[in-house]
């Protein structure tokens, strides 16, 4: 047998594959490549149905990277997981507050997650802001919160944390009950990995139209 090793090779054979498998289902524009992306990141075909796009979600998200947007990860791992390269070609930068010494300090001293004063100090930053969450259900809890008071208005909100508990709860905030864009992973899959993936489907397809590289 002769196997694929190189990996554009690799990642292209496995669109194909993704693609075929999708079969007939229709997606509206730009959303076929998110999806795509995070199945192909986590081999889970129930992406299909349960990722929930708000109107004009992904347009809204390439305005804010093509003004320089700052994407807020509620992990190290999704900050890992988002292409350094495609984001700097458009100025844009990735942060997570989550080990900040100064956070860790706060959390405990309020009795509170560092999740949500993560979304805090995110919240003052003046960049256009494009939320990432993956692993907190906290920070989309508290991020809704913040929303809703005035102290943050984001470009977008991806919410996709993975778990039982507030799950699923915090997911709901978004969906139909929010002006705020968004894309959610409905139910209780998500992660980190899921939170990288819709960022970079989004990048690439803005360095597909730009000529840039990834």
């Amino acid at each position: 047998m002769n196997f694929i090793i190189k990996p554009a090779e690799i990642e292209k054979a496995s669109f194909a594959i993704i693609t075929k498998e999708l079969g007939n289902k229709k997606f509206p524009e730009g959303q076929a490549e998110v999806v795509k992306r995070v199945i192909h990141t986590t081999a889970d075909f129930d992406y299909a149905d349960n990722l929930c796009f708000s109107e004009n979600a992904i347009q809204n998200a390439k305005d804010a990277i093509l003004n320089g947007a700052t994407i807020i990860t509620d992990t190290n791992m999704a900050l890992s997981g988002i292409n350094k390269n495609a984001l700097s070609q458009f100025g844009c930068d990735v942060r997570c507050f989550m080990a900040d010494e100064n956070v860790a300090a706060e959390a405990k001293k309020r009795g509170v997650t560092r999740a949500i004063v993560s979304m805090e100090y995110a919240s003052k930053l003046k960049k256009p802001l494009i939320f990432a969450i993956g692993n907190a259900p906290t920070a989309l809890i508290h991020l809704h919160k913040l929303i809703k008071q005035g102290a943050v208005n984001p470009a977008l909100v991806i919410g996709v944390p993975v778990g039982f508990v507030n799950v699923v709860e915090s997911k709901e905030l978004f969906i139909g009950g929010s002006d705020i864009p968004y894309i959610i992973a409905k139910g209780r899959k998500g992660g980190s990995n899921v939170a990288a993936a819709i960022i970079n489907a989004i990048l690439y397809q803005l360095v597909t139209r730009e000529g840039f590289e990834k």
